[in-house]
């Protein structure tokens, strides 16, 4: 029991070509070490886990081996060989910058630097997590790091490479590690549960590797973690369940459900979700991942871009052939939406669920929404049902109304006899259809299907004019029940008279008012115009309601022409006077200007108060 070791460090790598991933990087390192051809500085940056430490210790190893192979890896051997494995070489140094971030750690580093090797012909230092370094650290390492002795190497390690000063880059080789791929890092538990004699399923381990994100000893600590509670049997089940994920059957499960359009079923599978611990937008983040999988499953060129195991690709290829691009284009971005919008929301759970019940009326059709673009805002059938009824509803009402002619010309120049109310009063009401009892019942029923309609919808509908008729009509035999031919045609002709003109009084204070409440109104870009209308003199004639500004020259002139218009309206709107006339006219030479700038306004007040320039000589005053 105490003497059992971690995968991560029982299997670690120990020459380049059993590192895992990086083959550009161990071919590199290799040749250069075979052609001696050595840099004093070198920074390994990438993510976690990727073998950045584990590269310096064996390129540290490899540049001292007394007898290297032809291969370019260390012999294992030579006494140089022997004290690193041994853990005992001199020649190697490991600093923890997250530990030994401060100047003094970096001063006894670099005293440390001035000794000579005493077996081998170099001097490696390895600072690990080198951007953990304190900027006056970094100071106090750049001298050294540019021109250290010539037995001395620096590997700096570091996985966030953009906390790392510009200097400290511009004298190192950097070597960029990148993620294991799924792969390689399946390919390398195969192998470790070989060594140990581990029984295991395939699409157990391509979890185990999906779940590290590309880091190996993320890998290596799950596979210990899996293989302790299946006792050296890996199931796929016994690894979903240890590691509390959600595997492609609950994803699978949820497309074919909402493909089908069945909403109910859908919230009854995302509840189970939910309470077995999952968070939602774990799910959704999922299910955004598995319809973007569905899409590259349509097509042979794009299959093999899926990360996952034969069986499950084929099952992605299976569902892919019944969802349409148009759907999955939509629940893509109808996912993403829910992603982004998810910290802010109150009830991430209704989120979520809105989220679901979008994707499944997209699936069967009621949503007339593609390519992931806006949703096109309709009313529902129920709506157009509604609107049908009230034009037919509608017909029978028009024929209530009376035939009114209005007095014309004829062609010949007489004037034809105007219809009376004498004549639409004989007609009977009983022949209107909407005056009858079955009449009267379909208006109400039209107008009562319109009105629940805008109620269950929640959405506000914009009522026609034949609309507005019903409602008049019902409201008329409400409260006459039959409304007099006269009234009618009363009412008709007062409708064709013009409106007359508003003509209310106002002075010279509430005219002022208004023209400043337009200029404050106006936009930035007119912040010149904006200043000139607060500073000009108004003359108003209240006879002819004749408003006359005075302007400071013609090109002032001109800018107020192009206000004219919409400057005339609001005055007329505001101060309900539909007389109101505006005109400009230029300003005298010999006409006092009013002040407008704060030195003008300062000149202006040193006329009437002379004591204020004594006041600023004072106390050393500036016009701020």
């Amino acid at each position: 029991m105490s003497n059992y070791i971690v995968s991560a460090r029982k299997y670690r790598p120990a020459t380049f070509d059993s590192v895992v991933g990086q083959h550009a990087l161990t071919t590199t390192l290799k040749n250069a070490i075979s052609q001696g051809k050595l840099a004093h500085a070198y920074l390994f940056c990438g993510p976690r886990g990727v073998g950045k430490t584990t590269c310096a210790r064996i390129f540290a190893k490899t540049i001292n081996c007394l007898s290297p192979t032809p291969n370019g890896e260390a012999c294992n051997e030579c006494e140089s060989c022997k004290a690193f494995n041994e853990q005992r070489s001199y020649n190697i140094h490991e600093l923890d910058a997250a530990s030994n971030n401060g100047v003094d750690d970096i001063r006894g580093l670099i005293e440390q630097v001035q000794i000579p090797p005493q077996i081998g012909r170099y001097k490696v230092f390895i600072i690990d997590e080198v951007h953990m370094l304190s900027q006056a650290a970094f100071n106090a390492f750049l001298k050294t790091l540019e021109e250290p002795p010539a037995h001395a190497i620096f590997v700096l390690a570091t996985t966030e490479k953009h906390k790392i000063m510009p200097t400290i880059l511009s004298r190192c080789q950097i070597y960029d590690f990148a993620r294991i791929t799924v792969a390689d890092t399946i390919k390398h538990l195969e192998y470790v549960a070989g060594k140990e004699g581990i029984t295991y399923e395939p699409e157990a381990l391509h979890v185990i590797a999906e779940k590290a994100d590309g880091g190996m000893r993320d890998a290596l600590s799950i596979f210990d973690q899996v293989t302790s509670y299946c006792e050296g049997n890996i199931t796929y089940q016994k690894v979903i369940e240890d590691l509390n994920v959600l595997d492609y059957d609950e994803y699978f499960g949820m497309t074919d459900t909402l493909i089908k359009g069945d909403i109910p079923t859908a919230m009854t599978k995302l509840n189970n979700i939910l309470n077995r611990g999952f968070e939602a937008n774990y799910f959704i983040g999922g299910l955004a991942t598995h319809f973007r999988n569905l899409l590259m499953s349509r097509d042979e060129q794009t299959l093999p871009l899926l990360d996952v195991s034969e069986r499950v690709r084929q099952n992605y290829h299976e569902q892919a052939k019944r969802c349409e691009p148009k759907l999955l284009y939509r629940a893509l971005k109808l996912c993403n939406d829910c992603d982004r919008h998810y910290s802010t929301a109150r009830n991430k759970r209704l989120l979520v669920e809105l989220t679901l019940i979008e994707v499944a009326q997209a699936a069967v059709g009621d949503d007339d929404t593609g390519c992931g673009r806006r949703p096109t805002r309709r009313l529902k059938p129920i709506f157009k049902h509604a609107a049908a009824g009230s034009a037919v509803a509608a017909r029978p009402i028009s024929t209530t109304t009376p035939q009114v002619a209005a007095a014309r010309p004829a062609a010949n120049g007489t004037t034809p006899h105007t219809a009376t109310a004498q004549p639409a009063a004989q007609t009977p009401a009983a022949a209107s259809p909407a005056n009858t009892p079955s009449g009267i019942l379909a208006t109400q029923s039209t107008y009562q299907q319109l009105v629940a309609a805008s109620n269950n919808s929640g959405k506000r509908i914009t009522h026609n004019v034949k609309v507005l008729s019903i409602r008049e009509e019902l409201q008329k035999q409400n409260n006459t029940g039959k409304a007099p031919a006269a009234t009618r045609a009363t009412q008709a002709t007062t409708a064709q008279q013009p409106a007359e003109k508003l003509n209310t009084p106002f002075n010279d204070d509430r005219l002022t008012y208004y023209w400043f409440r337009y200029a404050q109104q106006l936009p930035k870009e007119k912040a010149a115009t904006a200043g000139r209308m607060k500073s000009m003199p108004l003359k108003l004639d209240t006879e002819t309601w004749s408003v006359k500004a005075v302007v400071e020259n013609e090109l002032v002139e001109a800018t107020m022409r192009q206000e004219q218009i919409s400057l005339m309206n609001y005055l007329r709107t505001q101060l309900r006077n539909d007389y109101i006339t505006l005109h400009f006219e230029i300003a005298p030479n010999n006409m006092p200007r009013r002040a407008t700038s704060r030195l003008e306004r300062y000149k202006s007040m040193l006329q009437r108060y002379p004591a204020l320039e004594m006041l600023r000589k004072e106390f050393d005053l500036e016009l701020a």
